[in-house]
């Protein structure tokens, strides 16, 4: 198996918990290390890999493949010197600022015949897996309408500077808004129109906290929520068709498993507790079901397998430039909506 030499730009939460854990797992990848600023932690995990101390010694390294996980307003300008310095790319989430600047990347690693995956890793949770598995199936007949939330209960500010001044990347709608958004697309597709509703809801917040967004089909209406002050969780998932509905907690437990520095594997990673399996209410060959289905097993290795994949035998990328450019789509059309109090045309 070819081995893809891989680098990180940053090992914070990103970098630990979400990226290096899984490129040391996949056999097809070489983790060399990580840009480190000012705390140097990542050799205390990996003591074999290297602590860079400027972005200039990570796109000089021996790395195929740079991971741009550093706060979204710099994700544009390190994005594009990784391309230019002839390196695949992984992108985090927001992939940019603005649909311009993603579209500018799409363009740039197309012109270097070079990979560029958003890291859209929920699309690979138990719960979204479930979801597009009960849609799949049929079960529900012609979907009327779904939301989806990504509630918190927390009051306090972030301690995190990035996350909670004014700057291009800050606030809910970059930060948890593209997980629900790339979901909703991914499922449903691009809608025709927008609508949306943003507030500030923590005291001495300066940046936007809940979003209210909603996404016009011609037969579907979608509804994406998230916010900061939700103690008692609604159900993640709610998909209503002609024939029945489904509901589903979130309850995906790797970002959890990870936290507690759980290493991931390929047997039982991703499987979910049963108290969280969805609820299902439809009627099936003329007979009525109601009642609780399996949640399928989740595991973001499958995003790195496919990012493996997309470098070493030309397939295409997990989650594309394309789709990091259409959730930049909506979430400038959402602020738009907001702005202009009205529902604004794609």
């Amino acid at each position: 198996m070819k081995k893809i030499k891989a680098a990180l730009l940053s090992y914070g939460m990103s970098g630990k918990v979400f990226q290096a854990p899984f490129l040391e797992l996949h056999p097809g990848f070489e983790l060399l290390g990580s840009w480190e600023r000012s705390k140097k932690l990542i050799q205390e995990d990996y003591p074999h890999v290297q602590s860079y101390a400027t972005i200039e010694e990570v796109l000089a390294s021996d790395a195929d493949l740079i991971v741009v996980n550093t706060p979204i307003d710099t994700h544009f300008e390190y994005a594009k010197r990784v391309l230019e310095a002839g390196k695949h790319a992984i992108v985090e989430k927001a992939f940019t600022t603005t649909a311009a600047e993603a579209e500018e990347l799409a363009t740039l690693a197309k012109a270097k015949n070079l990979k560029l995956a958003v890291f859209q890793n929920r699309r690979w949770d138990s719960d979204l897996k479930t979801v597009r598995q009960v849609l799949n199936d049929g079960v529900l007949g012609e979907i009327v309408e779904a939301e989806f939330h990504f509630d918190r209960y927390n009051p306090l500010l972030s301690p995190k500077a990035h996350k909670e001044t004014v700057n291009a990347g800050s606030g809910v709608l970059k930060d948890l808004g593209p997980h629900i958004i790339d979901q909703a697309l991914y499922l449903f597709g691009l809608p025709k129109s927008v609508f949306a509703d943003i507030r500030t809801t923590r005291t001495n917040s300066v940046v936007d906290d809940w979003i209210d967004i909603s996404l016009f089909y011609p037969d579907l209406r979608v509804r994406l929520k998230a916010g900061f002050f939700v103690r008692e969780p609604n159900p993640a998932y709610v998909i209503h068709g002609k024939k029945g509905s489904f509901l589903k907690h979130r309850g995906d437990v790797q970002e959890d498993d990870l936290k507690l520095m759980k290493k991931p594997n390929l047997t039982d990673w991703g499987t979910e507790p049963l108290d969280k399996e969805g609820f299902l209410h439809t009627e099936i060959d003329g007979k009525i079901m109601h009642g609780k289905i399996p949640t399928l097993q989740g595991n973001y290795y499958d995003f790195f397998d496919r990012v493996y994949n997309a470098i070493a035998n030309d397939t295409v990328e997990p989650v594309t430039a394309q789709d990091g450019f259409n959730v930049m789509r909506i979430i400038e059309a959402a602020i738009q909506s907001n702005t202009e109090k009205r529902v604004v045309d794609l």
